[in-house]
């Protein structure tokens, strides 16, 4: 060997040894971060959901958010799933769950895990905090690889964020104000948690840019922000087929960048408030606008039926207002269409040796499975129940449970179970004034004013057929609100043709969070309010038609002094007029057209 061979030898040895040097130096912080890491992802994995339709089709992923076997997932993968479906965990049990609500627009499914009430949750964390560079975490069955129910996990950063991707040819899937990552997101991996560094859920996995590449990644996946499915999540529990919202106008461009209203319907909520066209939009829902996109985020993260803050510039001026969303799209196209192609799964083989249950068990049983077997077409006997069909709800079943958990909320009133008769009551306005109402099963009428005052007012509803009137005149039909609070008190659900739960929003778009009842009689709506923080009932809202201001009727405090409580004042406002208090001062219930009065 040549000298200059023999130095080339040596020189290759020192580096050599040198590599084996640094890699014996790790940074005791690497290899901590690394373990660290590692723990998290085995704490993580139990929570995260490998989903199969109920004969071994489909395929996909989802995430467990509460003990009691809430999971979040895609709409696109439950509903080539069926309502019923077969949920495997990694600790080897292929769990029944039934369909509990879904977000078609959206892309979003609420489905639940069945057989214990303990499972493994994923904390739900904050995507408004999600920054472009964090590291994120994707979980779940990619290419249906999870056979053993085990996720697959794939790490990255985030991308972007707040971006907008618009529908697919032919539907109106749209993914507003999601989060871009280059963690691999692959078919199969839809509806599986994306993780932040904490370990916290920031946003279901959904899209990936896969269009003229192939069916794999590259290095462009998208997720649904879970602030976003926050504002969904009560409706989704509430079984329903929820819709998104429009504003009833369209924005554009100007040429200095500003956001300007292009159209607007004049019978929108918008511009009832005094939005027109041409005024540029400062900001909507507490965050700014600066760009067509960044409205379209802001509008596709609400449900309708939210009241939102918006704020436009005119010749200079700013002006706030408070609007109600409109549905975005008509009821029949939020019907559930056909199920989309599911992923082919691999074969499955029979368990040659099924667990045995104890005879005298007789709580019902995850499913425990060799991972290939097939499993049965038909949900297990005792699950049946929970599925019932109605249209325009995903699952009736769990609205009819959330009905009867909001209706509970009416049991510190006492009983009014059969006090359909006259009901009655007078105090004083805000202007001083004294009115009375009274409540009859004829007609309804009330006076505000002086008796021997002849400009003094006098309304007046008939109860036989006819039209329905906004009585007192501006006031949205206050009569009418206070007919149906009589409805509901002395005849529950039962008095109304329409009835279901809606979800949950902040009142009036700036208070506390309420559960929300709708109720329909005779052409009437309401939309009656429950606060979540002790149940009570603040306030309802009445409707004498469609794309009107309803009657607005809060409830300040109650009359706690005789066995039934009543309100014992209120606060009216139909649109931009403010009625003011109401002070009452004394009230009767009677007990039917033959009953005895009970009041004060």
């Amino acid at each position: 060997m040549s000298d200059l061979g023999r130095v080339l030898v040596l020189a290759a040895s020192g580096l050599v040894i040198l590599a084996a040097s640094e890699v014996r130096a790790v940074d005791p912080a690497v290899l901590e971060a690394q373990q660290k890491r590692i723990e998290m992802i085995g704490r993580l994995a139990p929570a995260v959901v490998a989903i199969f339709g109920p004969d071994g089709g489909g395929g996909g992923s989802g995430v467990l958010i509460t003990p009691d076997g809430y999971a979040l997932s895609n709409y696109h993968v439950t509903s080539a799933c069926g309502n019923f479906m077969k949920c495997g965990l990694n600790d080897g049990v292929l769990y029944d769950a039934v369909i509990v609500g879904f977000d078609r627009a959206g892309d979003v499914a609420l489905l639940k895990l069945l057989g214990r009430e303990d499972f493994p949750t994923a904390p739900l964390g904050d995507s408004d905090k999600v920054r472009a560079g964090d590291w994120v975490y994707v979980m779940g069955n990619p290419f249906l690889l999870a056979t053993d129910y085990h996720p697959t996990v794939t790490y990255g950063i985030v991308s972007g964020v707040h971006r907008y991707q618009y529908p697919a040819a032919g539907d109106f899937l749209e993914y507003p104000d999601c989060i871009q990552v280059d963690a691999s997101i692959n078919p199969g991996n839809s509806g599986g948690p994306l993780f932040n560094a904490d370990g916290e859920l920031i946003g279901i996995n959904g899209r990936g840019s896969f269009e003229k590449r192939g069916r794999v990644n590259v290095g462009a996946g998208y997720a649904i922000s879970i602030n976003q499915i926050k504002h969904f999540l009560d409706h989704l529990r509430g079984g329903l087929s929820v819709d998104h919202a429009t504003l009833g106008a369209t924005v554009r461009s100007s040429d200095g960048g500003a956001v300007l209203v292009d159209r607007i319907l004049e019978r929108s909520e918008a511009f009832r408030r005094g939005l027109r066209e041409g005024d540029e939009i400062v900001s909507f829902g507490g965050r700014p606008i600066g760009s067509v996109n960044q409205f379209k985020n802001i509008l596709g993260i609400y449900p309708q039926g939210w009241t939102l803050p918006l704020t436009y510039r005119r010749d200079g001026r700013k002006s706030e207002i408070y609007v109600e969303l409109r549905t975005l799209h008509r009821e029949s196209e939020m019907r559930p269409g056909k199920a989309e192609e599911p992923e082919n799964p691999h074969p499955k083989k029979p368990d040659p040796d099924p667990p045995k249950e104890k005879p005298d068990d007789k709580r019902p049983r995850p499913q425990r499975m060799n991972p290939m077997q097939k499993p049965k077409a038909e949900p297990p006997a005792q699950y049946k129940n929970l599925f019932v069909e109605k249209d325009g709800f995903a699952n009736y079943y769990f609205n009819q449970q959330h009905q009867d958990r909001v209706l509970k909320g009416l049991q510190p009133l006492g009983s009014w179970q059969g006090a359909s008769g006259l009901w009655a009551f007078s105090g004083k306005a805000a202007s001083g004034l004294p009115f009375s109402i009274k409540l009859g099963t004829s007609g309804l009428g009330m006076e505000l004013g002086e008796p021997t005052d002849p400009k003094r007012l006098i309304a007046l509803q008939p109860l036989d057929g006819s039209d329905w009137l906004d009585e007192p005149p501006g006031s949205g039909g206050l009569l009418a609100a206070w007919h149906h609070l009589r409805l509901l008190l002395s005849g529950g659900r039962e008095a109304f043709g329409e009835f279901y739960y809606f979800g949950s929003e902040p009142l009036d778009g700036r208070g506390e969070v309420v559960d929300v009842l709708i109720s329909s009689h005779a052409g009437v709506r309401t939309r009656w309010y429950f606060r979540k923080s002790d149940g009570g009932l603040a306030g309802w809202d009445t409707s004498l038609e469609m794309d009107a201001d309803p009657c607005e009727v809060r409830i300040l405090d109650w009359d706690e002094s005789g066995q039934r409580r009543f309100p014992r004042r209120f606060t009216v406002r139909c649109g931009d007029l403010d009625f003011g208090d109401f002070l009452i001062t004394d009230w009767t219930a009677a007990a039917g057209p033959a009953g005895e009065g009970q009041g004060k």
